[in-house]
C-alpha cells in the first residue's frame, strides 16, 4: 500500500495492517536558508523510508525590532500583526514549497506550529512568562490574540502550499503552568487557531507537551489527531484516549528511550506500541522530538520492525 494511501485509510477510521511510522527531530540549521532545510529534511524521510512526514519549524516568531526581552505592559503592546510573508517565516515557506512538490502524490506531510502562548515564551518573554501571567494578565491576553492572528494567517498560508496539517505544539503539563493559567492563556488561543483552520487540513494534530498533562482539557480540540507522550511516567495511555476521543491518536515510541537503547530492544518497543496502538486510528511515532544524536541504525531498525511486523 502506498503511504499516502494508508495515512488517509487511518484518517478516514478504516481498519489497516500497520499503522504509519514517522519520527523527527530538531535538525539544528534555523540559520540556513530554507532550500537548505527542505533538502535536509527530505533526505532525512527519504532515508529512513517514514510513511508521513513531519516538518520541523525552527524559524522563530520575528520579535519587535530591537526588543531583547519582554518584561512589562509597554514591551507586549508592541506585539502587532505581521505581513508574514515579509518575515524570517519565509525560509520556512520555500522550504515547504520544495517539499511539497517533492513529495506531492507519494506522501502527506505536517507542518509545525508552536502555539500562542509557547510562541511569546520561546524567544521574547523567556523566564518571564510566569510574571506576565500573574502582574500583566490583560496586557498578555491582548498580545496572545495578535500572536494568534498572525499564527493563524501563517498556518493558512502553510495549508495553501500543500501541507495536510498543522502539528500545533501545546502546553499542558503541570510541570509547565498551572491548570488555572492553562485554561486562561493557553487553550482558548489555541483552540481559535485550530478552528480558524480545521476545515482547511485533513490532519490537523494537537501535540500535547508536557508529562503531568490536562488531558481531560483537550480532548474537546478541533483536530484530526492527538499527540502526546502517551509512554511517559503519567500517560495517558493510547486506548483510554481512543475511548474518549473520535479521531485518531499519534504516539507509541517512547522517544527518551531512543538514543539510549538498542536497535532490538528498540525493534520490540515498536512492536509494543502497535499492541497498545491497535489496528484503528492509530499513527505510530515518537510522543515527542528525539535527540537528535540518535544512531540511525536504532530508526532504522524501528521503522523495519513495523514494516516487518517482527
Amino acid at each position: 500500500m502506498h503511504k499516502k494511501e494508508l495515512v488517509e485509510r487511518v484518517l478516514a477510521g478504516e481498519t489497516v495492517e500497520r499503522p504509519p511510522v514517522s519520527l523527527w527531530y530538531h535538525f539544528g540549521i534555523q540559520h540556513e536558508s530554507g532550500e537548505r532545510f527542505a533538502q535536509t529534511t527530505l533526505a532525512f524521510f527519504r532515508y529512513y523510508d517514514l510513511d508521513f512526514l513531519k516538518v520541523m519549524n525552527d524559524y522563530y516568531y520575528p520579535p519587535p525590532q530591537g526588543l531583547e526581552e519582554m518584561c512589562n505592559k509597554v514591551d507586549l503592546e508592541r506585539i502587532e500583526p505581521l505581513e508574514i510573508e515579509n518575515t524570517l517565516w519565509k525560509e520556512q515557506f520555500k522550504a515547504l514549497e520544495i517539499i511539497s512538490r517533492e513529495l506531492k502524490g507519494e506522501a502527506l506531510f505536517l507542518d509545525t506550529v508552536f502555539d500562542p502562548w509557547q510562541t511569546l515564551r520561546r524567544n521574547m518573554a523567556g523566564q518571564n512568562m510566569d510574571l506576565l501571567m500573574n502582574e500583566e494578565p490583560e496586557a498578555l491576553l491582548r498580545a496572545l490574540e495578535v500572536i494568534t492572528q498572525n499564527l493563524i494567517a501563517y498556518s493558512r498560508r502553510s495549508l495553501e502550499i500543500g501541507s495536510s496539517g498543522i502539528f500545533l505544539s501545546i502546553p499542558g503539563g503541570a510541570e509547565i503552568l498551572s491548570r488555572e493559567n492553562f485554561l486562561k492563556f493557553v487553550k482558548p488561543f489555541s483552540q481559535r487557531l485550530l478552528e480558524a483552520i480545521l476545515p482547511l487540513g485533513k490532519m490537523n494534530t494537537a501535540h500535547i507537551h508536557g508529562e503531568d498533562l490536562f488531558f481531560e482539557d483537550v480532548l474537546d480540540l478541533p483536530v484530526h489527531v492527538l499527540s502526546w507522550w502517551d509512554r511517559g511516567p503519567k500517560g495517558p495511555s493510547l486506548a483510554h484516549v481512543k475511548e474518549r476521543f473520535r479521531g485518531c491518536v499519534m504516539g507509541g515510541i517512547d522517544q527518551t528511550k531512543v538514543t539510549k537503547s538498542s536497535p532490538a530492544f528498540l525493534r520490540r518497543h515498536v512492536l509494543e506500541a502497535m499492541e497498545l496502538g491497535g489496528t484503528e486510528r492509530f499513527f505510530l511515532a515518537n510522543g515527542c522530538s528525539i535527540d537528535t544524536w540518535v544512531y540511525p541504525g536504532a530508526v532504522k531498525a524501528m521503522v523495519e520492525a513495523v514494516r516487518a511486523g517482527l
